[in-house]
Protein backbone atom coordinates (compact mmCIF):
# COMPACT_ATOMS: atom_id res chain seq x y z
CA UNK A 1 0.00 0.00 0.00
CA UNK A 2 1.48 2.94 -0.60
CA UNK A 3 1.46 6.11 1.65
CA UNK A 4 -0.26 8.64 1.07
CA UNK A 5 0.23 12.38 2.34
CA UNK A 6 -1.74 13.80 5.70
CA UNK A 7 -3.75 16.68 4.89
CA UNK A 8 -0.33 18.71 6.40
CA UNK A 9 1.10 17.33 3.64
CA UNK A 10 -1.57 17.75 1.24
CA UNK A 11 -1.42 21.65 1.98
CA UNK A 12 2.27 21.93 2.25
CA UNK A 13 2.21 20.34 -1.57
CA UNK A 14 -0.18 23.31 -2.35
CA UNK A 15 2.55 25.33 -0.67
CA UNK A 16 5.31 24.35 -2.16
CA UNK A 17 3.32 25.05 -6.05
CA UNK A 18 2.05 28.67 -4.55
CA UNK A 19 5.46 29.63 -4.56
CA UNK A 20 6.77 28.27 -7.59
CA UNK A 21 3.92 29.92 -9.05
CA UNK A 22 4.97 33.45 -7.45
CA UNK A 23 8.35 32.95 -8.75
CA UNK A 24 7.08 32.93 -12.19
CA UNK A 25 5.21 35.47 -12.49
CA UNK A 26 7.76 37.82 -10.95
CA UNK A 27 10.25 36.66 -13.61
CA UNK A 28 7.80 36.93 -16.66
CA UNK A 29 7.27 40.46 -18.10
CA UNK A 30 4.55 42.88 -16.43
CA UNK A 31 2.54 43.79 -19.62
CA UNK A 32 2.63 40.02 -20.64
CA UNK A 33 -0.43 37.82 -21.35
CA UNK A 34 1.96 35.45 -19.87
CA UNK A 35 1.97 37.03 -16.32
CA UNK A 36 -2.53 37.24 -16.88
CA UNK A 37 -2.49 33.81 -17.41
CA UNK A 38 0.02 32.87 -14.39
CA UNK A 39 -1.75 35.02 -12.02
CA UNK A 40 -5.34 33.63 -12.80
CA UNK A 41 -3.44 30.13 -11.75
CA UNK A 42 -2.37 31.47 -8.73
CA UNK A 43 -5.68 33.07 -7.64
CA UNK A 44 -7.47 29.98 -8.44
CA UNK A 45 -4.94 27.56 -6.36
CA UNK A 46 -4.82 30.26 -3.43
CA UNK A 47 -8.36 30.59 -3.25
CA UNK A 48 -8.81 26.95 -3.44
CA UNK A 49 -6.26 26.40 -1.17
CA UNK A 50 -7.78 28.70 1.39
CA UNK A 51 -11.16 27.60 1.15
CA UNK A 52 -9.58 23.99 1.98
CA UNK A 53 -8.08 25.34 5.15
CA UNK A 54 -10.71 26.90 6.31
CA UNK A 55 -13.08 23.94 5.83
CA UNK A 56 -11.08 20.88 6.37
CA UNK A 57 -7.92 22.06 8.83
CA UNK A 58 -8.91 25.51 10.59
CA UNK A 59 -12.21 24.17 13.05
CA UNK A 60 -9.83 20.64 14.00
CA UNK A 61 -6.60 23.25 14.68
CA UNK A 62 -9.65 25.61 16.60
CA UNK A 63 -10.64 22.52 18.67
CA UNK A 64 -7.96 20.43 19.18
CA UNK A 65 -4.47 22.60 19.33
CA UNK A 66 -3.91 24.31 22.37
CA UNK A 67 -4.21 28.24 21.27
CA UNK A 68 -5.75 26.98 17.95
CA UNK A 69 -8.05 29.75 18.23
CA UNK A 70 -5.57 32.12 17.53
CA UNK A 71 -3.79 30.37 15.40
CA UNK A 72 -6.96 30.04 13.11
CA UNK A 73 -7.74 33.73 13.90
CA UNK A 74 -4.24 34.83 12.37
CA UNK A 75 -4.25 32.47 9.54
CA UNK A 76 -7.43 33.52 8.30
CA UNK A 77 -6.72 37.32 8.88
CA UNK A 78 -4.17 36.29 6.32
CA UNK A 79 -6.47 34.48 3.84
CA UNK A 80 -8.78 37.78 4.25
CA UNK A 81 -5.32 40.05 3.15
CA UNK A 82 -4.53 37.67 0.15
CA UNK A 83 -8.03 37.34 -1.27
CA UNK A 84 -7.93 41.55 -1.03
CA UNK A 85 -4.75 41.37 -3.30
CA UNK A 86 -6.29 38.78 -5.52
CA UNK A 87 -9.21 40.99 -5.87
CA UNK A 88 -7.16 44.27 -6.84
CA UNK A 89 -4.87 42.20 -8.93
CA UNK A 90 -7.58 40.51 -11.15
CA UNK A 91 -10.02 43.90 -11.04
CA UNK A 92 -6.90 45.55 -13.22
CA UNK A 93 -8.17 45.78 -17.13
CA UNK A 94 -6.61 43.46 -19.69
CA UNK A 95 -4.34 46.50 -20.99
CA UNK A 96 -2.86 47.26 -17.79
CA UNK A 97 0.31 46.16 -16.55
CA UNK A 98 0.39 44.87 -13.11
CA UNK A 99 1.03 46.83 -10.56
CA UNK A 100 4.70 46.16 -9.13
CA UNK A 101 3.25 47.43 -5.82
CA UNK A 102 0.28 44.84 -5.60
CA UNK A 103 2.46 42.02 -6.94
CA UNK A 104 4.99 42.33 -4.18
CA UNK A 105 2.35 43.26 -1.58
CA UNK A 106 0.85 40.06 -2.45
CA UNK A 107 4.40 38.18 -2.45
CA UNK A 108 5.06 39.35 0.63
CA UNK A 109 2.38 38.32 2.55
CA UNK A 110 1.98 35.10 0.63
CA UNK A 111 5.43 34.05 1.71
CA UNK A 112 5.16 35.44 5.18
CA UNK A 113 1.54 33.69 5.50
CA UNK A 114 3.33 29.87 4.34
CA UNK A 115 6.05 30.57 6.38
CA UNK A 116 4.03 31.22 9.78
CA UNK A 117 1.61 27.83 8.99
CA UNK A 118 4.65 25.52 8.13
CA UNK A 119 6.25 27.07 11.52
CA UNK A 120 3.43 27.27 13.63
CA UNK A 121 0.15 26.00 12.59
CA UNK A 122 1.40 22.85 10.94
CA UNK A 123 3.58 21.43 13.78
CA UNK A 124 0.58 22.51 16.16
CA UNK A 125 -1.47 20.27 14.41
CA UNK A 126 0.51 17.58 13.99
CA UNK A 127 1.40 17.59 17.98
CA UNK A 128 -2.22 17.57 18.77
CA UNK A 129 -3.90 15.82 16.07
CA UNK A 130 -3.49 11.75 15.99
CA UNK A 131 -1.94 9.94 12.52
CA UNK A 132 -4.89 8.35 11.74
CA UNK A 133 -6.76 11.68 12.07
CA UNK A 134 -4.53 13.74 9.98
CA UNK A 135 -4.32 10.96 7.08
CA UNK A 136 -8.03 10.70 7.39
CA UNK A 137 -8.38 14.41 6.55
CA UNK A 138 -5.62 14.13 3.83
CA UNK A 139 -7.85 11.77 2.42
CA UNK A 140 -11.52 13.05 2.52
CA UNK A 141 -9.41 16.25 0.93
CA UNK A 142 -8.08 14.31 -1.85
CA UNK A 143 -11.48 12.74 -2.48
CA UNK A 144 -13.18 16.58 -2.35
CA UNK A 145 -11.12 17.86 -4.90
CA UNK A 146 -11.19 14.36 -7.56
CA UNK A 147 -14.68 15.23 -7.42
CA UNK A 148 -14.36 18.59 -8.46
CA UNK A 149 -12.25 17.90 -11.31
CA UNK A 150 -14.28 15.49 -12.52
CA UNK A 151 -17.28 17.30 -12.21
CA UNK A 152 -15.75 19.96 -14.64
CA UNK A 153 -15.97 23.93 -14.71
CA UNK A 154 -19.67 25.79 -13.62
CA UNK A 155 -21.58 26.44 -16.64
CA UNK A 156 -20.65 29.59 -18.41
CA UNK A 157 -16.71 28.58 -17.23
CA UNK A 158 -16.01 26.76 -19.90
CA UNK A 159 -12.12 26.82 -21.73
CA UNK A 160 -12.71 29.82 -24.32
CA UNK A 161 -15.67 31.74 -22.81
CA UNK A 162 -15.65 34.57 -20.73
CA UNK A 163 -17.91 34.34 -17.90
CA UNK A 164 -17.17 37.60 -16.45
CA UNK A 165 -17.42 39.97 -19.70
Amino acid sequence: MSRRPDILGEFTADHRAVTELLARIEAVPPDGQERKELLDQLTDLLFSHCAAEEEHLFPVVQHDVPDGGALVFACIHDHLTIGQYLSDLQSLGADEPTPGTLLQGLAETVRRHLAAEETGLFPAARKALPAGSRAALGEHLRNERAAVVEAGPPAGTEAGTDAGG
